[in-house]
């Protein structure tokens, strides 16, 4: 099995695991165990494309269809030589 060092953790923050880990019965180790797995058994893998994630978040919203406005000819370029 593998081991990892965790450096920098904040104090509240190992605090709250120590207290979490204690309502479970389990050693702070245990209940890290547990967190991460889990996390890593739920999260889904972030899209490649970011359209493609914009347009998942907002999927729930519906769509809409905007109408496009007719277009005028273009105007002939300025002249600078009269």
């Amino acid at each position: 099995m593998a081991s990892i060092t965790i450096r920098n953790l904040d104090d509240t923050l190992k605090g709250d695991l120590r207290l979490r880990a204690a309502r479970h019965g389990r050693s702070m180790e245990e209940e890290v165990r547990d967190i991460l797995r889990t996390v890593l058994a739920t999260s889904e893998r972030a899209p490649d494309n970011m359209a493609i994630a914009i347009r998942r978040r907002f999927a729930a919203l519906g769509g809409i269809e905007l109408v496009t406005p007719p277009r005028d000819p273009m105007r002939d370029p300025a002249r600078f030589d009269e």
